[in-house]
């Protein structure tokens, strides 16, 4: 193979989505590109997105990063999945496991058999009861998964909750050291080539400019490059995602640090709890069509465990995003591609899809339609079905105690999650996908948790005699519960395997 020309990249904008991508570009194309990433301290970062997705474990390996190092180094703490409060209906609890739920025989979802015992009137624990995920969270323990397949220990999966300021410094860290080049600097205009329409240079405040062959626009919601410069137009989604304020509010720990995040639903939205090692994480996420900002405000310095030690802050979004995250030359990655709400804790994922997919499509010199064609397919997709499974927690409600919650309730949804629920709600089918990053168990726990019980079962799991079908449940729920229960607690686990560094 001929040996490419390496590029000049500027990545405008620090923070997550810069410093990932600047340590990914450096570490996993060397020789391909020289990094030049351009940031100022004056803007500072979002900074609340404090948990994540089991797939931040992936790019941490390919980083060669050590994970111990890495959640000491971020004060972090284990995240087994979500728990929801009060979302299907007031006194409601359920949690969205990291995982799967039993076994499944060939193609065929465990779910299903639980969905016979239910239609046969049959006596049936929870279905949560059958996750090991779920049991672990609930009962504050951890431990390693097994890579043994055949193994119970195996059948979940785990992310962080970690303190999103301290990650950006300590991607910088491998960034730099593998010959990316930061420049502190204020951005107030960006160049533009009159007959192709690229990006040539941006200028920064103090009269510097900075050339490139590929730009990345990491600026955030301020969308310096591919908005305010590319005009690329917004896809507005809040007539599906109403929530476009936020209130955030850290506290000192007073009670559990629980192995998952809470999402507990509020009047006009919904609150986080994220439990790190060293402060719980807290916020507001509501709708400023159905709640003013101070009613937020006082609704979360309420509803708070332990003493503030920062005053609230609200930040304001909406949701959606780009037509197209690659523009000519331009290449938009986190906040400045789009914003999907942080009820999935999607941020960073989304994040880390557009640096794949920017590694897998990344470009020579003069940049080939069909590779930029790709990565915006790619991205699109995984904003869309995100879209549709935040939607769908709103919509699959039986609340409508407030006005929020009746109008989400009630609200048209898109055609394509409608056809979902349609299937789901006729024989507890799941649509499976090539590509997106929520699989079946995580649709699963949404609509059973929710209370979208199928009508129906898969017929194929009519076969297994009742009582045998039974006897295999308990023995597989009794088998759950041993391996969860004989785990170390979550707290014992952070202090022997990866203890806050001073």
């Amino acid at each position: 193979m001929l040996a490419q020309p390496s590029l000049d990249v500027v990545i405008v904008g620090g923070g997550t989505a810069g410093w990932m991508t600047a340590s990914a570009l450096t570490k996993l194309l060397p020789g391909r590109c020289h990094v030049h990433l351009v940031e100022s301290e004056e803007i500072g970062i979002v900074g609340v997105g404090e948990a994540t997705l089991p797939h931040i474990r992936g790019f941490n390996e390919r980083l060669g990063i050590d994970e111990a190092e890495f959640m000491a180094r971020t004060r972090a703490t284990f995240k087994l999945g979500i728990e929801f409060e009060n979302w299907g209906k007031i006194g409601d609890s359920y949690i969205h496991p990291f995982g799967t739920f039993g076994r499944a025989q060939g193609d065929i979802g465990f779910h299903q058999y639980w969905l016979r015992m239910v239609h046969e009137g049959r006596t049936v624990e929870d279905l949560e009861q059958y996750s090991l995920g779920c049991m672990i969270a609930r009962l504050g323990k951890f431990d390693l998964p097994s890579s043994d397949p055949a193994q119970i220990a195996s059948t979940f999966n785990y992310a962080y909750q970690f303190d999103a300021t301290l990650f950006a410094p300590f991607l910088r860290q491998i960034a730099e050291s593998l010959g990316a080049q930061r420049t502190e600097g204020r951005i107030v205009d960006a160049e533009i080539d009159g007959e192709t329409g690229n990006i040539t240079a941006i200028r920064l405040a103090n009269g510097e400019r900075i050339t490139g062959d590929l730009f990345v626009d990491c600026s955030g919601f301020a969308s310096l490059l591919i908005g305010k410069t590319l005009n690329e137009p917004f896809q507005d989604w809040s007539k599906w995602l109403p929530c476009d304020r936020a209130v955030a509010m850290p506290c000192k720990t007073e009670t559990a640090v629980t192995p998952y995040t809470s999402a507990i639903a509020m009047d006009a939205g919904w609150r986080w709890r994220i439990p790190l090692q060293h402060r719980t994480g807290n916020g507001y996420v509501h709708a400023s069509g159905f709640t003013d900002e101070q009613t937020a405000i006082d609704a979360l310095v309420a509803s708070v465990e332990g003493e503030p030690i920062a005053d609230p802050r609200v930040l304001r979004f909406r949701a959606g995003r780009r037509e197209r995250s690659w523009v000519g030359n331009c290449v938009s990655v986190g906040l400045a591609s789009g914003f999907l709400e942080p009820l999935e804790s999607t941020s960073i994922y989304l994040i880390q899809a557009a640096i794949t997919a920017l590694i897998e499509l990344f470009p020579e010199k003069q940049i080939a339609p069909s590779d930029r064609d790709e990565f915006n397919r790619l991205i699109d997709l995984e904003y869309d079905r995100i879209r549709d499974f935040l939607i769908l927690h709103y919509h699959a409600t039986e609340r409508s105690d407030t006005p929020f919650w009746d109008y989400v309730r009630t609200m048209p949804i898109p055609d394509s999650l409608a056809e979902k629920l349609d299937l789901f709600r006729r024989r507890g089918r799941v649509v499976k996908y090539r590509e997106g990053v929520f699989l079946e168990a995580s649709w699963i726990a949404v609509y059973l948790g929710q209370r979208v019980i199928p009508q129906g079962h898969d017929m194929r799991v009519n076969g297994p005699d009742p009582e045998s079908l039974a006897a295999g449940m308990e023995k597989l729920r009794a088998e759950v519960l041993h391996a969860a229960q004989t785990m170390p607690n979550h707290i014992d686990m952070i202090g022997r395997y990866c203890p806050m560094a001073a």
